[in-house]
C-alpha cells in the first residue's frame, strides 16, 4: 500500500462563488448548469437529452450506479458493485468473482438473490408540505415526530397514485426537499463479469491511484414477469469512446458529500468521525485477514467484505488527510466568513439566519457526548450498530421491531418501516443470501468484545448481552442457538405478528429483544437532539446562501442521480505530465514491472491472448468531473448521448472531494468503451454481448 501524499492547495469552493469556471458540481437533473456549459463547454443540453440520460441511468441499492446500454434491459456497472451479488451466487464450488462469468443465452443468466435497481422517472419539489409540518414554537422532538410524519404520509401518497418507489429527499442538508420516485427492479440477472484479477488489477497499492489499467465491468439484465425488459431509454454505445480533450458527463448517484458543511461540523468529521471510522475499519480488516488466510473457503466467504472494507479505509485515510491540511480548512473557513458577513450586512438576513451557525456548533456538542453509544448500538436506516456486527443479529432486530412499527399509523413509523420502504426492506429480510456461522461467529464476537472495552465490563448492558460468557463463547452461543438463518422462520416470525415475535426463544430474537430499548433511546436522542436541530440550522443556512448567491449552488451529494460534467484530460504531479488515458498495452508493461504477480498477475487469458489485441486501444481514462464513492459504476457520456467509458474509482488527490472541489489535480478515472470493446470481442470471445451493445448481433 503506497502512503497518502500530502493533498495539494485546492481551488475555490461551491460556497464561495456561485458561477464557478471549475468543472465543479453534482447537479440536479432538475436544475442543470446552464450557463456553465455554455459559457466554458458552447454545449446546452436539452431537455429531451437529459430525460434521455437520467431514465438511462440506473441506481444500485446495494451500493452504486449504472445504465442501461440495450433495449433489452442490459445494464452495466462496475465489476465491484456487481461483486455483492457474484458472491451471494457463487459456492465453493464455482467462484464467479475469481473466475468470471459469460451467458451465452438469456436461459443461462443466474438470477441475483436480494439485488435491488431503481431507475429515477420524475423529481418533485415538496419543501413546502415538509418545512411547512413544523411549526413555529416546536421543540425539537416535536419538530422531528412532525417532519417525519409528513415525509412518510407524502411517499405513501405517492407510491399509491403512482406504484412507484418513493422517497423524500432532503437536500442543502434540509433546506429544501424533493420527491423522487423510481421504477423499481428486483429480478435482476447475471450476464457477464470478468475475473477480479484484471477487474481489480493492481490490487490495493493501485487503488485510488492512477495510472490505472482495470477492466472493472459487469453486466446484468433486468426481468419482469421472467422476460427480459424492453425499455425506450438506454445508452449507445460509443466505438471510438472519449478523446482527449472531449467534454464528458457523469450520469450517477454520488452517495454523500458534505461541502456545505459548516466548519465546525467539517472539524468534528477531522477530530472525532474519521478516525473513528478508521479505527473500526482497520479492526474489522485485521479480523477479516486473520479469517481469510485460514483456507480458500474462507478467503472466497469474505472477499467481497473484506474489498470493502481496505476500499473504505483507504478512502478514508485520503479524506483524513486533506482535513489534517489547514490550508484546506483555512479556505473553509474564508468560506464561510465570507457568507456570514454577507448575512451580517443585512438586517433581516441576520435577524433571521444569523444564530444558525452557532446552533450546528450546539448539535456537534451534543452528538460527541452521545456518538460512541450511538455508534455501538444505535440502529437506524442503513446503519449497523458496530458492537453488533452480524447478518443474523441484522434480521433478528428487524423482525422484532417489524410488527410494533406497522401497527402504528404510517406517519408515526420510523422511516425504515413507513409504507414506501416496506417493499426494500422486505427484499433484504427474506434475502436468500447465503450467511456462514463461522464468519458470523468471528465478527460477533469481535465486536462485542468491542463493546466491553468502550462500555466497560462492569457496564450493566454489557453484562446482560454477555450473559456471564466471553465474547468469543457468547457469539458462538447465539449464532449456532439461532434458527433465523432459515429464510422460512423468517417468513413465519413475519406472518406471525407480535405474538410469534413475543413467544419466540430464539437467542437472537432475544437479544435483540434485550437492546432494542436502549437502541430506540439513542437512536431518539440523535434524532430529536442533533439531527432535527441541525436541519433547521442548516435550512436557515441554506436560505442565507440562497439570498446571497442565488440558486446556483448544487446541494451536497445524497446517493440520488446527479449530473457532472468534465474534461478528459491528463495532469501533472511532482513534475511529471501524467497522461489523460492508458492502453492495454501498459496493462501488460505494468504487470511485467511487478514480475506478474499477485496483485498484478494477469489472468491466464488475457497473457494467451495478448497478440490479438490491439495495444494501442485506450483502456483506462481520466477527466475533471466531479465525482465521490457512489459515483462507480457512472456511465460517461459525450454530447451526443453516447456511454464513452464507465467510472470506477478517482485517484489519491479526489479523496477528499467529499469537502472541497479542485480540478488541478484531483481526476475521476473510468474504464474506456472502446478498451472495454476490444477485450470482451479477442480476450472473451464474447460475440452475443458485443453485437447487443453494438447492435450489430
Amino acid at each position: 500500500m503506497k502512503l497518502i501524499r500530502t493533498m495539494a492547495l485546492f481551488a475555490l469552493c461551491a460556497m464561495c462563488v456561485p458561477f464557478s469556471r471549475a468543472d465543479e458540481g453534482m447537479w440536479l437533473f432538475s436544475n442543470p448548469p446552464y450557463k456553465i456549459l455554455q459559457d466554458k463547454y458552447h454545449f446546452r443540453p436539452s431537455p429531451d437529452w437529459l430525460e434521455h440520460v437520467q431514465k438511462s441511468s440506473v441506481r444500485f441499492n446495494s451500493g452504486g450506479s449504472g445504465s442501461f446500454v440495450s433495449a433489452d434491459g442490459l445494464i452495466m456497472t462496475n465489476h465491484h458493485v456487481g461483486a455483492d451479488c457474484l458472491q451471494k451466487i457463487s459456492t465453493k464450488e464455482r467462484d464467479y468473482v475469481k473466475t468470471g462469468f459469460s451467458a451465452l443465452s438469456y436461459a443461462q443468466e443466474p438470477k441475483c438473490v436480494d439485488l435491488e435497481l431503481n431507475v429515477l422517472m420524475s423529481i418533485e419539489d415538496v419543501t413546502s408540505q415538509v418545512a411547512g409540518a413544523v411549526k413555529p414554537g416546536m421543540d425539537s422532538a416535536a419538530a422531528e415526530a412532525a417532519r417525519r410524519a409528513a415525509i412518510n404520509t407524502i411517499e405513501k401518497e405517492s407510491r399509491d397514485k403512482t406504484g412507484l418507489r418513493s422517497n423524500v429527499i432532503a437536500l442543502y442538508n434540509g433546506g429544501q426537499y424533493h420527491l423522487y420516485r423510481y421504477k423499481r427492479y428486483t429480478d435482476v440477472r447475471l450476464v457477464f463479469a470478468p475475473q477480479q484479477a484484471i477487474a481489480f488489477f493492481g490490487g490495493d497499492p493501485d487503488n485510488f491511484e492512477y495510472p490505472r489499467y482495470d477492466l472493472d465491468i459487469c453486466f446484468f439484465r433486468a426481468f419482469e414477469n421472467d422476460k427480459p425488459v424492453h425499455v425506450e431509454h438506454y445508452l449507445k454505445w460509443s466505438e471510438t469512446g472519449a478523446a482527449e480533450g472531449d467534454l464528458v458527463f457523469v450520469s450517477g448517484n454520488p452517495g454523500r458529500t458534505e461541502r456545505l458543511d459548516t466548519v465546525a461540523h467539517i472539524e468534528y468529521q477531522r477530530d472525532y468521525s474519521l478516525p473513528g471510522a478508521l479505527n473500526v475499519l482497520r479492526r474489522r480488516e485485521v479480523l477479516l485477514r486473520g479469517y481469510s488466510e485460514r483456507s480458500t473457503e474462507n478467503a472466497r466467504r469474505a472477499e467481497d467484505e473484506l474489498f470493502g472494507i481496505q476500499n473504505s479505509r483507504k478512502a478514508l485515510l485520503g479524506m483524513l488527510a486533506g482535513l489534517q491540511d489547514p490550508a484546506i480548512i483555512e479556505k473553509k473557513r474564508a468560506a464561510e466568513k465570507s457568507l456570514q458577513g454577507a448575512v451580517e450586512k443585512d438586517p433581516k438576513l441576520q435577524q433571521a439566519y444569523g444564530a444558525a451557525w452557532d446552533q450546528v456548533a450546539a448539535t456537534i456538542k451534543t452528538l460527541v457526548k452521545i456518538r460512541d453509544e450511538y455508534n455501538l448500538v444505535g440502529y437506524g436506516p442503513a446503519k449497523r450498530a458496530q458492537a453488533l456486527n452480524s447478518d443474523l443479529f441484522d434480521i433478528a432486530i428487524t423482525l422484532l421491531r417489524l410488527p410494533v412499527e406497522t401497527a402504528k399509523p404510517n406517519p408515526e413509523r420510523l422511516r425504515e418501516y413507513s409504507e414506501a420502504a416496506l417493499d426494500s426492506l422486505k427484499l433484504h429480510l427474506f434475502s436468500e443470501a447465503p450467511i456462514y456461522e463461522d464468519l458470523e461467529t468471528v465478527k460477533l464476537a469481535d465486536s462485542l468484545g468491542m463493546m466491553v472495552e468502550m462500555m466497560g465490563a462492569d457496564n450493566e448492558m454489557v453484562k446482560k448481552v454477555l450473559a456471564g460468557k466471553s465474547p468469543r463463547d457468547r457469539a458462538a452461543e447465539l449464532v449456532s442457538g439461532t434458527k433465523l438463518k432459515d429464510v422460512a422462520v423468517r417468513k413465519r416470525l413475519a406472518e406471525g405478528g407480535l405474538k410469534a415475535v413475543n413467544d419466540s426463544n430464539d437467542p437472537m430474537i432475544q437479544l435483540a429483544r434485550l437492546i432494542d430499548p436502549a437502541s430506540r433511546r439513542i437512536r431518539q436522542t440523535f434524532e430529536q437532539q442533533v439531527e432535527e436541530p441541525q436541519r433547521e440550522a442548516y435550512s436557515k443556512i441554506a436560505n442565507a446562501r440562497f439570498a446571497v448567491y442565488g440558486s446556483s449552488v448544487y446541494p451536497d451529494a445524497t446517493f440520488t442521480l446527479r449530473l457532472a460534467f468534465g474534461e478528459a484530460k491528463g495532469y501533472v504531479e511532482g513534475g511529471q505530465k501524467i497522461p489523460w488515458a492508458t492502453t492495454l498495452g501498459g496493462t501488460y508493461e505494468h504487470a511485467n514491472a511487478h514480475q506478474n504477480k499477485e496483485p498484478f498477475e494477469l489472468p491466464k487469458i488475457w497473457q494467451e491472448r495478448k497478440r490479438q489485441l490491439n495495444l494501442a486501444t485506450p483502456f483506462n481514462f481520466v477527466s475533471t468531473a466531479d465525482i465521490t464513492g457512489g459515483n462507480s459504476g457512472s456511465p460517461v457520456i459525450n454530447r451526443q448521448g453516447e456511454l464513452v467509458g464507465i467510472i470506477f474509482d478517482g485517484n489519491i488527490e479526489s479523496l477528499v472531494l467529499d469537502y472541497i472541489y479542485s480540478d488541478q489535480q484531483a481526476r475521476a478515472v473510468a474504464v474506456h468503451s472502446a478498451g472495454i470493446l476490444e477485450a470482451l470481442r479477442k480476450v472473451y470471445a464474447a460475440n452475443r454481448l458485443v453485437g447487443e451493445l453494438t447492435g450489430k448481433k
